[in-house]
């Protein structure tokens, strides 16, 4: 009985309040999926148009970095042979994952302040960003394959961040 009576008043405590009916509850629920499902489309739509890395720059890395689900962005310098050897995979990987990933890229040499944010010693240096914050740090020259398995491992579903 004691138990009946105490698993009666958890129920009555989990309903909704009294001032708040269940259709102004589920308007509520369908709003907040609708803003949901708004911002993925409008993501989709400003990414479907990135087929190469965005120039990145102490003054725009911010803003950049913030618009985007998922980017990768190499730090790089003009006279790092390694960063040149890496180049062409990034631009590659840029137009195979149009619409799912951005990529940008940021000159060290010319761009100091956000290097030295982030305690860039070493360069290439790629840093993955999930909704604007940095989620791992790949250092040196590695082959597509390794690049392509840490953005499928941060983009959570196997290569698309929308499913």
């Amino acid at each position: 009985m004691f138990i009946a009576l105490a698993c009666a008043r958890n129920i009555a405590d989990l309903a909704p309040s009294e001032n708040v009916t269940d259709d102004e509850e589920l308007e509520a629920i369908r709003r907040r999926k609708l803003a949901e499902l708004q911002k993925a489309a409008s993501a989709r739509e400003m990414m479907s148009g990135l087929n190469q890395p965005i120039v990145l720059t102490d003054s725009n890395f911010a803003s950049e970095v913030g618009k985007y689900p998922l980017l990768l962005v190499d730090f790089w310098a003009p006279w790092c042979g390694p960063c040149r050897m890496v180049a062409p995979i990034i631009e590659q990987l840029a137009k195979e994952y149009s619409g799912r990933v951005a990529f940008g890229k940021l000159n060290v040499d010319e761009n100091q302040m956000v290097a030295g944010t982030f305690g860039i010693q070493s360069i290439p240096t790629m840093m993955i960003f999930r909704a604007g914050k940095p989620v791992d740090v790949i250092v040196g020259a590695l082959p597509k394959a390794q690049i392509e398995m840490k953005l499928k491992h941060h983009s959570g579903s196997g290569g698309s961040i929308y499913l």
